[in-house]
């Protein structure tokens, strides 16, 4: 059961084996939320868009098209639906990313803080455009191929190629930036200068 793939368990479900959707729900719970946290920077957020991204999933399934890989079809779900919240937030920049001071975190969440997010990262990757965003997320963090990524967010492979590297230079840019590296210098040339008067 669990070595089914992705779309045999999707032609069980429209067949009539409805309870099957369980098991896509578990296969990937956990990249669909990670995906969401990453590109939304909150918790609440992130659950509630995913668990929308499951429900926008079953209520269309009839519509998924076998040529294209489940996994493509179920990202460019969730692509859309943070793409909605951020634009229900009227901006299309991540929000610093919040530390938490309870003690709610599951297990997933502190797997996927402890492995990925610091608030370095998240300030750096706020000052990205939202498709350089997703592209380096999808590539990077969740490892997709650019084919994948070509059908997700409707973009040739070819161009995303070079688009990865001139973001990830990007990245790395305002990661330096962000860390201190780059603002010491600008910080030194904004001091003022006073003449020594004798």
């Amino acid at each position: 059961m669990e070595h089914e793939t992705p779309e045999h368990i999707v032609r069980s479900i429209l067949d009539g084996e409805i309870e099957k959707f369980e098991l896509l729900v578990r296969r990937f719970q956990t990249p669909i939320f990670r995906y969401c946290y990453h590109m939304l920077g909150h918790r609440e957020e992130a659950e509630d868009t995913s668990q929308e991204v499951f429900w926008k999933a079953y209520c269309h399934l009839s519509k998924y098209k076998q040529e294209v890989p489940f996994t493509a079809w179920l990202y460019k779900i969730a692509y859309h639906s943070c793409l909605d919240v951020l634009r229900k937030r009227k901006r299309s920049k991540l929000l610093p990313f919040l530390f938490q001071n309870e003690k709610q975190a599951s297990n997933v969440e502190q797997h996927i803080e402890d492995v990925y997010f610091s608030e370095s990262v998240y300030l750096a990757l706020s000052r990205l455009s939202l498709e350089e965003r997703t592209l380096l997320i999808l590539r990077g963090v969740e490892e997709k191929t650019f084919e994948e990524i070509s059908l997700i967010v409707n973009k040739k492979s070819v161009s995303l190629r070079k688009k990865y590297e001139r973001t990830v230079a990007k990245f790395r840019l305002n990661y330096a930036k962000v860390e201190g590296r780059e603002e010491k210098d600008a910080k030194e040339k904004c001091r003022p200068k006073f003449e020594r008067t004798i």
